[in-house]
This record gives structure tokens, C-alpha cells and sequence, in this order.
């Protein structure tokens, strides 16, 4: 990974300790909802949003006006407040909404803190399976509470490939992914924020997306770093948690060197 900045190393204790707290608060708003019948709306964008993902959000961000008023945050259902901020909270409290209303747990809450705009923490909570895995800068990614590592000596021909929606990809982009999951050996679809732990803990290796928001990708980074993986964009530039970014992840330098040969330029 990145220098982790001496700031936050100074801090990480505490701040992973209230990154589960956040992920915590989350769970109880959510695992209420999961397989009931709840109503659902579309937004300005046409996807979906239930109460569970507002209430969640809410949640945590209520926990950390309390906790961190000086520290801006960023969800996907409440958009951001104290931009300028050093620090920054990154929230996506459902990602795979669409997941969450078929029933299907492989839904996620995104959790990330960035500083001066590099991303420093995050994590992945799957609710109703109870998986938990935390990146921070300077530390070994932890998947419920123990080290956990990508597979650093897969290969192209035996990978294991995920995305989440290729109705997502411009022409161009399906193109190059199917492509690319032919040269594969399995390849599976609908992992959302899901995928990308898998891959931190050596069941998929790699995992990929067309273009998404800050709150999708933030938390990935150090989750994936931390677990001796490479994640950037399809262009091979760091993901950039201010913008929106096509994302690669994969589980070693060398498998992510081969899967840019077929991304890159799409």
C-alpha cells in the first residue's frame, strides 16, 4: 500500500474502532428490513432505495457528527457535507440495493475514510452473513477479526472473474470483459461490493466494474491493498474518491498487468 499518512497512523486505533462501531449501527438498521416486504423508490437516476438503506445511512452519520463534527461526510442518500474537510467519510449504506430487495445477501455497507484525499480505511459488511472485512493503511486487511490474503500466485487461465452488471459497460467496455472472461476460468456476475472482499480473501481474482461513484469504490482500495491485491482504474491511474472511476481490482501485480491488456483503451 501507499505511505499511510503519520496522521492517521497515530489515530488508526481509535478510527478502526469506530469504523466497526459505524458498520455495527448499520447491521441493526438493516438486518430488520432484509427479505420483508418494503417499499421501494426509484430516484433521479432510476435506481432503487429503501428505507433501510436511508435509515442506515442516518445511522452513521448521526455517529459521526457525534463522535467527529469536524469531519465531512459523503453518502450516497444524503449527499456531503464539510467538503473542505481533511477528513473525509465516505458512505454507501446498501451497495446492491437491487440484492437487498430479490432477498439475495450479497449485498454490502461501503464504509471509508479518506485523508487529504487518499483513501486510508474502509470497509465491507455484508449484514445478514455477518462477514466483516477492514483495510487500514499500515495494517493487514482483516476479514472477521483474522489476516486475510488475495492469491498471489494466480493466473489468467485459472482466474476467477466478477462483475456486478455488464448492462452497466458501454459497448466498448462488454467488449473488452467478455474478452477478457473467456480467457478466464469462471467468471460469475452480481458481486457488487461482495466481489471485491472475495477477491481480499482469495476466492475470486478479479473483480471489475464500469463507471462508479466515490461511495461504490472508496472503501475497496485499502480493503484490497491491505490483502496484497492492486486496485485501480481501467486506465492503471489510483482510484480517485472525488470523481467517478471504471475499477479493476485484481488479486497480484501480474494478473492485474494481464487483465489491463484487455481493458485498457476500452
Amino acid at each position: 500500500m501507499p505511505d499511510a499518512p503519520a496522521l492517521f497512523l497515530s489515530k488508526a486505533d481509535d478510527l478502526v474502532a469506530f469504523a466497526h462501531r459505524l458498520a455495527d449501527l448499520a447491521r441493526a438498521e438493516i438486518r430488520p428490513h432484509f427479505r420483508q416486504r418494503i417499499d421501494i423508490v426509484s430516484k433521479a437516476d432510476d435506481s432503487p432505495v429503501t428505507v433501510a438503506d436511508r435509515n442506515a445511512e442516518a445511522a452513521m452519520r448521526k455517529a459521526i457528527e457525534a463522535t467527529y463534527p469536524d469531519h465531512g461526510i459523503f453518502g450516497e442518500e444524503y449527499g456531503p457535507v464539510r467538503t473542505d474537510a481533511a477528513w473525509q467519510w465516505i458512505l454507501d449504506p446498501i451497495d446492491g440495493t437491487k440484492s437487498f430487495v430479490a432477498g439475495l445477501p450479497i449485498f454490502g455497507t461501503l464504509i471509508a475514510l479518506t485523508f487529504e484525499n487518499q483513501p486510508v480505511l474502509g470497509v465491507i459488511d455484508q449484514p445478514i452473513m455477518a462477514d466483516r472485512w477492514l483495510g487500514a493503511s499500515g495494517r493487514p486487511t482483516m476479514f472477521n477479526g483474522k489476516p486475510t490474503r488475495t492469491n498471489a500466485e494466480r493466473v489468467l487461465k485459472d482466474a476467477v472473474v466478477m462483475t456486478t452488471y455488464v448492462d452497466s459497460f458501454t459497448e466498448s467496455e462488454h467488449a473488452a470483459f467478455v474478452k477478457l472472461r473467456r480467457d478466464c476460468r469462471i467468471n460469475r456476475m452480481s458481486g457488487d461490493c461482495i466481489a471485491y472482499g472475495m477477491l481480499a480473501s482469495g476466492f475470486a481474482d478479479l473483480a471489475l466494474d464500469g463507471r462508479m461513484q466515490p461511495y461504490d469504490y472508496a472503501a475497496l482500495g485499502p480493503v484490497v491493498a491491505g490483502a496484497g491485491g492492486v486496485i485501480t482504474d481501467w486506465e492503471g491511474n489510483p482510484l480517485d474518491p472525488r470523481g467517478r472511476s471504471r475499477v479493476l481490482a485484481a488479486a497480484n501485480p501480474a494478473l492485474h498487468a494481464a487483465a489491463m491488456q484487455y481493458l485498457s483503451g476500452a
